[in-house]
């Protein structure tokens, strides 16, 4: 292996492998400045450090990241588990990346897990469902998304409580995102 070629490809899948949209959200990231990533990126250096970062905080397969080959993630040789994050922003989420979690932390009720992060709290919903029914949920009205508590009521409607702004509508006008399972408060 030559590792003093190939980093444009590796910085790709770098962006790939932490979920960015683009290069700057790596150079945040990383703690970089766009200038030496450009550097790197043009001269085609190997950014072998930034490959072993994210390897260890994305859990995504070193073989991959360094070659291309393979699965992005092997999640089954490994007791970490990841899942996607999203930050919810003025009614829109958006991707930022993965956060690890120890398998053992979840069951078998787990099937589609997303981390979601809004304000000061982070959530850990199940994407995954068959049935509404009494919670909080990630939910989209008219394109804006949100966390809503929801009251199943009879006739196919639900009540929508967010602070002091309630309302009654039927099930069919939300759509549904997740249900919130695990509700983690933070401190700064």
């Amino acid at each position: 292996m030559d590792f003093k070629t190939g980093g444009q490809q590796v910085i790709l899948r770098l962006v790939e492998a932490y979920g960015f949209s683009t290069r700057q959200m790596l150079c945040d990231h990383l703690g970089v400045s766009k200038s030496t990533l450009a550097t790197r990126f043009m001269r085609d250096i190997f950014p072998a450090e930034w490959v072993i970062q994210c390897a260890l905080e994305t859990n995504a397969s070193l073989k991959w990241l360094v070659s291309g080959v393979g699965p992005i993630f092997e999640n089954g040789l490994s007791d970490l588990l990841t899942i996607p994050k999203s930050k919810l922003i003025d009614g829109k989420l958006h991707s930022c990346g993965y956060t690890l979690f120890d398998k053992s932390l979840f069951n078998e009720d787990f099937i589609s897990p997303k981390v979601l992060i809004d304000n000061n709290s982070t959530y850990i919903i199940e994407a995954h469902f068959s049935a509404i029914n009494d919670g909080l949920w990630l939910v989209s009205i008219d394109g804006n998304e949100s966390l809503r508590e929801i009251t199943r009521l009879p006739s196919e409607r639900i009540k929508i409580e967010t602070g002091s702004r309630n309302f009654e509508a039927s099930i069919n006008d939300i759509v549904f995102k997740g249900k919130v399972k695990i509700s983690i408060n933070t401190v700064f």
